[in-house]
């Protein structure tokens, strides 16, 4: 799928405003963003819609982006990172390099600030929570921590009872799907509908496999909305992996 330039940023503004504010967007905020007309504007987003990445939810709103939307946003920063830099849609509550590096230092010192392996592992959990707002999770092995469940259904998503019950079934069923699945990758991401349980939950799964003494499939991550920023989360959930990993392999061998 090829968009244009300003396609893609209108479509990336569109999926930050909405993470902040949780309320569809219109044109008439992205006009002055692009410094084009809201006729302009409105033709674009008929396009990004006709291509399945926006919607309406209903007649004279703005538009919030789709599962498909999302994901070529994170492929985009996966790829990319360079995406968000000097972009006329940039916000600072996207990223902020200063507030990323205190993130990052805050989740480094609780997890190496632990004596016991455990301990480590849900500092690690505890932090993303905080740090995130999003459920926090850990699975080694046979075993998995969770941290962080009020927080998760706190966001507005979650009102509606049938999400509630499709983020239960997934999380009952996270770690035998983990250890049978194994994701391959560093850092892997299902968002709404790919994720292999709870499809209608409205809920992405990011978590980053990493080594350990305890078990040679072992994860952290987080699980929240669709709806979040996906930049921070990702670069949060990737260093939690590398810490652990780097932890655990020097506890393991005391």
């Amino acid at each position: 799928m090829k968009l244009t330039e300003r396609q893609e940023g209108i479509l990336f503004a569109i999926i930050e405003e909405y993470s902040e504010t949780a309320t569809p967007v219109g044109s008439v905020i992205l006009a002055k963003v692009f410094n084009v007309s809201s006729a302009t504007v409105r033709a674009e987003m008929a396009h990004l819609e006709s291509l399945g990445l926006i919607i309406q939810p209903h007649t004279s709103a703005g538009r919030m982006p789709t599962d498909a939307g999302y994901r070529y946003y994170v492929n985009a920063l996966s790829e990319r990172p360079e995406t968000l830099a000097d972009k006329p849609h940039a916000k600072p509550e996207t990223y902020n390099p200063k507030t990323a590096e205190r993130n990052s230092r805050v989740l480094e010192v609780r997890v190496n600030a632990q004596t016991r392996a455990d301990s480590a592992i849900r500092g690690a959990v505890d932090s993303l929570v905080e740090l995130t707002g999003n459920l926090g999770l850990a699975t080694i092995g046979d075993q998995l921590y969770i941290a962080g469940v009020s927080r998760l259904f706190a966001q507005p998503e979650f009102l509606d009872n049938r999400r509630v019950q499709a983020v239960a079934e997934l999380l009952d069923n996270l770690e035998p799907w983990l250890r049978e699945a194994s994701p391959g990758q560093p850092l892997n991401i299902f968002i709404g509908q790919e994720n292999p349980i709870g499809k209608s939950s409205g809920a992405s799964l990011v978590v980053s496999r990493f080594r350990s003494p305890y078990s040679d499939k072992s994860y952290i991550g987080v699980l929240g909305p669709t709806r979040q920023n996906y930049l921070r989360v990702m670069s949060l959930v990737r260093h939690a992996g590398d810490i652990l990993e780097r932890t655990l392999m020097i506890k393991g061998d005391d």
